[in-house]
């Protein structure tokens, strides 16, 4: 690895520099090969919300000159309320990154969500000091709102200034819903590369830029990433956080694993998310941690225990720190309903001639002609059990390939054809497709109820088969029942899932196969679920399950299991232990909120041979799933999982104290306040010089026209949100939650809805107009200058901001103070640490006072560089004990790093062993970057007695 050159420029984030005449705020500062890499933010003139990157060499020696905050030149505020100085410093603080190492959660419960207990506990542990970078394997159970975790460590992330670049990668058929959960709850907009996505920056790209340059923020799905047109972009391109959902798919050696080990290391933080976060195999598992950190695996493939605490959080259900919280948001589900079905006459002659002739033939052979002869009778009985129409299609493939070669192949076709004329009569005469429809008219499915029923079955011909059977036999419309399968477009899956979702849209029936059973949130408008049939796994059962078994579903969800049972001795045996399986899923639920552990296989594959193999066998049902005490007594990587302490964290997590403060009592009075300083009239349009803004207070909402400045910012939003909506022309802010909670409501549940997006999009924390007005207002003021006002001291007095930053360009410390001049003279001064609310309560910036002009700011010009250089000296202690609390941390680090060389060198030179040890060299290079490096000192504010007059005032 080439390092990074040394830079002269003495930059952070904050500082203010000037690049070809003109003005740029500085929002991050990294070292490359060309010096100091520097992203900016323009403040005023033909560079006013443009924003730029700027390498240091390619500059040259006087390109990029850095203002001297010593110099800063004074201005008195001359706006009513001392308006323009209030907005600054505000504005300027909401631009200040909170520091990497900063405990107290600021913007994380802020969004449109809950923001639960638990849920708080797992952004505190990814961003718990014991982790230099954000790291971290969510692995919390089915249900209990894994994007609502994700989008908050992301919202602090952003905050303090390290999500920039994001990059989220997911299935396919969920990329609308995680855009949708970031930008409703967390106003954190992302670009969804889904197939139409990926074809539009093909062609606005040349096919030799990196595509992902094109978007700062994006979500593609894992099928689409790991192509190889992509993965040497990837190679290329650093990005502040990666998010893998699913990521239980990406181990192994396989294009999904190829992908993984690329982002890992070009991410500064990795978030991993997955309910059922490993396969059984150690190996397998270690591979998912060494994505995380190397070293948390040792050279040899052990896993490090005390590593793991720290990197993977896991509750479920009802896990007690979960439980005591969901309460009536998440009610508990109804016992399971099992449906046995007595076959019709045709079905117990396919039942018979299945169990007699492929099952448990007496000759011990069935005809199968082919290799694995015990695997194929399983796949018919399989097909049986699922639907005729399955049946049949899996008869007519196998018998597209048997070959006549042979004399077993001869009599393989002629038990195929006899299998396939049994099943002939049964295709319309089902009892199992007659329960069914029984079940949904006790259920109230029908053409004008507006209740609604997801029906599972892994087969695509029996996904189609039933639809078109369901919508003739109850009169239901074409609208009212689709199908959802993985050979389906993920455009075509999206906007499924997206109309099933909202209360308006008619569908009422959800014929869906397992490529739904992962990820996608079902239980907004149903809490029925119905397996038309048993999948041979728990996993896969669970995963079903929690589709509307999860946090925010308001009804009891009823589970519903549709099961044949066939006369034949044997093959009603085989049905019973598929039945069990449902019953121990809900055990498992009840006690543990995991079932993985309880075959121990921790994969849908794994289970179903098992299953098998134990019906080929004649297993009982407990020779295969072990009881939940045995399963986890037996199961390693189980108890890493379940024995993490959460509440490691919880004491950050509880800790209510806001890390930032604001002089405005919620974000709509400061964006009311900005729009008011920067517009002559903000109601008027954008034609005529404003923003067409309104404000009503009553019902919690506020209206914009976007001038071109703004539409540029709204550029990144989700384009469907802005096409149905209308986001350019006219932009609606609910300026409360309960008003933005209503808006998502009526989208998602209103009859007259025509858009899953809400109409009032909620004002959070981190909404780009709130960061656009703010930029705005930073341009009032002139070059390198601060505002002087009046307020409650006793003797001039400057607020100033300190800051460390590392040599990656992050901020790891903040500290504000206020140096006072007692007697009005530059040559005394009393340096003081301040906490910023405190502060701004003893200086009267929480009031709007008064303001009867302007200072004569000439006379506070002389005590800007004295106070800068009393703040160094006052907050050198606080710096040095920083810089000794990080230093310390990052040799802790490396010497993680050394102890894993050591061990390595030690092993034989293994290929996969070189491959980590790069890794683990990386990682020492990152540690080495992670060291403090820069200390800016920034006067905020100058502050005067109420009283106080100018020398020529005093004169006179």
């Amino acid at each position: 690895m080439s390092s990074p050159a040394v830079s002269t420029l003495d930059v952070s984030p904050g500082s203010t520099i000037v690049v070809r005449d003109a003005e740029w705020l500085v929002t991050k500062a990294e070292p490359s090969k060309s010096g100091l890499r520097i992203e900016c933010q323009g403040l005023r003139g033909i560079v006013q919300d443009q924003t730029a990157v700027f390498f240091e060499d390619l500059e040259g020696e006087d390109g990029i000159v850095v203002l001297d905050p010593a110099k800063a030149r004074v201005r008195g505020d001359a706006s009513s309320h001392n308006r323009d100085a209030r907005l600054w410093l505000e504005a300027t603080i909401r631009k200040s990154p909170v520091p990497l190492y900063e405990p107290r959660l600021t913007v994380a419960t802020g969004g449109l969500a809950d923001a639960l207990g638990y849920q708080r506990s797992a952004v505190a542990k990814a961003l718990d000091t014991d982790n230099l970078r954000p790291r971290i394997l969510i692995a919390d159970a089915v249900g209990l709102g894994k994007t609502i975790e994700i989008g908050m460590i992301l919202s602090e992330l952003v905050r303090r200034g390290r999500g920039e670049r994001i990059l989220i990668v997911t299935p396919r058929h969920v990329l609308e819903q995680m855009q949708h959960e970031m930008w409703t709850r967390f106003a954190l907009p992302f670009v969804r590369l889904d197939s139409v996505g990926i074809q539009k920056v093909r062609q606005q790209l040349p096919a030799t830029r990196n595509p992902f340059s094109m978007y700062r923020r994006a979500i593609i799905s894992i099928d689409t990433l790991k192509q190889p047109r992509y993965l040497q972009h990837l190679r290329k391109h650093r990005w502040d956080a990666v998010v893998i959902d699913e990521s239980h798919n990406i181990t192994g050696r396989t294009l999904n694993n190829s992908l993984a080990r690329i982002l890992a290391p070009n991410a500064e933080a990795l978030i991993l998310a997955s309910a059922t976060p490993h396969n059984g195999r150690k190996e397998s598992f270690a591979e998912l941690i060494r994505l995380l950190e190397p070293t948390a695996v040792t050279p040899d493939g052990d896993l490090v225990g005390d590593e793991l605490d720290r990197l993977i959080v896991r509750r479920h259900r009802h896990s007690e720190e979960v439980a005591r919280e969901v309460g009536d948001a998440w009610a508990e589900r109804l016992d399971p309903q099992h449906r046995v079905v007595q076959p019709s006459h045709a079905e117990q002659a396919v039942a018979t001639e299945l169990a007699e002739v492929w099952l448990h033939p007496a000759s011990g052979a069935s005809p199968y002609s082919g290799e694995n002869k015990g695997l194929f009778p399983w796949t018919l009985a399989k097909a049986f059990l699922s639907s005729p129409a399955a049946l049949a299609e899996t008869l007519k493939e196998r018998i597209r390939r048997v070959g006549d070669a042979s004399e077993a192949a001869r009599r393989e076709r002629e038990a195929l054809r006899r299998l396939q004329a049994l099943n002939a009569g049964s295709v319309d005469a089902s009892a199992k497709y007659a329960a069914l429809l029984h079940e949904l008219r006790t259920i109230g499915i029908s053409r004008t109820s507006d209740k609604r029923v997801v029906i599972f079955s892994e087969r695509v011909p029996t996904l189609e088969w039933l639809a078109t059977r369901l919508e003739r036999d109850l009169k239901m419309k074409p609208d009212q029942v689709a199908v959802m399968h993985g050979q389906l477009a993920d455009t075509s899956m999206l906007e499924i899932v997206d109309r099933f979702k909202q209360a308006s849209a008619p569908l009422r029936i959800l014929v869906t196969g397992d490529v739904a059973s992962e990820g996608v949130n079902l239980h907004a408008q149903c809490n029925h679920l119905i397996h038309f049939d048993i999948p041979w796994s728990l996993i896969r059962i669970e995963q079903r399950n929690g589709r509307i078994d999860r946090y925010g579903q308001r009804h009891r969800p009823q589970i519903t299991t549709l099961l044949l049972d066939p006369e034949h001795e044997r093959f009603a045996g085989d049905v019973r232990v598929l039945e069990k399986l449902i019953g121990r899923e809900h055990e498992a639920h009840g006690a543990l909120g995991d079932v993985a552990s309880l075959m121990g296989k921790h994969s849908v594959e794994a289970e179903e041979d098992a299953i098998r193999q134990a019906l080929a066998s004649g297993k009982a049902i407990d020779d295969v799933v072990q009881p939940i005490e045995q399963a986890l007594s037996n199961d390693f990587i189980a108890q890493l999982l379940f024995g993490g302490d959460a509440a490691s964290t919880s004491e950050l997590a509880e800790d209510k104290t806001p890390a930032t403060a604001s002089l405005y009592e919620s974000d709509a009075d400061f964006l009311e306040q900005a729009l008011r300083a920067v517009f002559v009239d903000p109601a008027a349009p954008p034609s005529r010089g404003g923003v067409g803004f309104t404000r009503d207070r009553k019902h919690g909402t506020l209206q914009l026209e976007p001038d071109k400045a703004l539409a540029r910012r709204l550029q990144v939003l989700p384009q469907t949100y802005r096409a149905e909506r209308g986001v350019d022309d006219r932009l609606v802010l609910a300026t409360t939650t309960s008003r933005a909670a209503a808006s998502l409501a009526h989208a998602r549940q209103s009859a007259d809805s025509t858009s899953n997006w809400p109409e009032a999009h909620y004002l959070a924390p981190l909404h780009p107009v709130l960061d656009w007005a703010s930029d705005r207002v930073l341009g009032k003021l002139g070059r390198n200058e601060v505002f002087a006002i009046r307020g409650d001291v006793g003797a001039p007095t400057v607020l100033l901001l300190a800051t460390l930053t590392n040599r990656r360009g992050q901020t790891i410390g903040a500290s504000y103070s206020t140096v006072t001049f007692p007697n009005g003279s530059p040559e005394f001064a009393l340096a003081r640490a301040v906490d910023l609310a405190e502060a701004m309560e003893e200086l009267g910036l929480g009031r709007e006072a008064i303001n009867p002009g302007a200072v004569d700011a000439g006379f506070l010009q002389p005590l800007i560089a004295p106070a800068v250089a009393e703040t160094r000296v006052a907050v050198d202690a606080q710096i040095a004990s920083l810089r000794s609390w990080v230093d310390a941390k990052v040799d802790q680090w490396a010497r993680r790093v050394q102890r894993w060389e050591t061990e390595a060198d030690a092993l034989i030179q293994r290929q996969d062993l070189r491959e980590r040890r790069v890794s683990v060299e990386q990682e020492a290079a990152i540690a080495d970057s992670m060291k403090p490096s820069r200390h800016l000192v920034r006067p905020l504010l100058v502050v005067v007695p109420l009283d106080y007059a100018s020398v020529e005032e005093e004169a006179a």
